[in-house]
């Protein structure tokens, strides 16, 4: 059988198999880790994936590199929801931030990421997966600036916070009302973007500040 590249990129293309086995452990593992942590068995993440003990390890040599694969998946997630966020801002800036919030919520699934209690990542691909959201964020916010359409001290902070804030799972709600329910306070969230005489906005914390907790681990000082 002929080999190949994927995308490009250098990596050895899978086979159709082995491709959906991957897709499949990772998918069980986000489930998994959003039920049980980042300690739940590796048997019961392959016994989900409906894959044997060691297709998972052939995929994924230990539980690092899975974890870091979810959260890595996660950044990308997000990052992907921030460009076509900026594709759009031209047009609309508020209909794309909704829109990016919005996708969030439609991926919720697929993100197990720090600010919704998932494990931090500190791997070379994960800052600069990372590094690529705000600056996109940041655009998407100078356009609203810039036509009158925001209101001031809005930061990029508040959309990923707001983000993750809204896709944090609600268990004991079904999904689609899980789902509304978040889409409707993205919009209530959005119309309180808009320039008005609303009290003043308290200080954004940054991302260094967050950052900072997350890797203590405690949430305080």
């Amino acid at each position: 059988m002929a080999s190949g590249t994927a995308g490009g990129s250098g990596a050895p293309r899978l086979r159709a198999d082995a491709a959906r086995n991957r897709a499949q452990i990772l998918a069980a593992a986000r489930t998994a880790f959003r039920e049980l942590g980042t300690a739940a068995p590796l048997d019961e993440i392959a016994r989900r994936a409906g894959v044997n003990i060691a297709t998972l390890y052939r995929r994924f040599p230990d539980r690092e590199a899975l974890v870091q694969q979810v959260v890595l998946d996660g950044f990308a997630t997000v990052a992907e929801a921030a460009r076509r966020a900026l594709d759009t801002a031209s047009r609309d800036p508020l209909a794309a931030v909704e829109g990016f919030l919005l996708r969030l919520v439609d991926e919720r699934d697929a993100l197990v990421l720090p600010l919704i209690g998932g494990p931090v990542a500190t791997s070379p691909e994960a800052i600069e997966l990372q590094g690529r959201i705000a600056p996109l964020l940041d655009e998407v916010l100078a356009q609203a600036r810039t036509r009158g359409a925001i209101r001031s001290g809005v930061t990029h902070m508040d959309l990923i916070t707001t983000g993750a804030m809204v896709c944090r799972p609600m268990p004991y709600l079904p999904a689609e009302q899980a789902k509304a329910l978040a889409t409707r306070h993205v919009r209530i969230f959005v119309d309180g973007l808009r320039p008005n005489d609303s009290r003043p906005l308290p200080p954004s914390p940054t991302h260094q500040d967050i950052a900072a907790h997350l890797l203590d681990g405690t949430g305080t000082d």
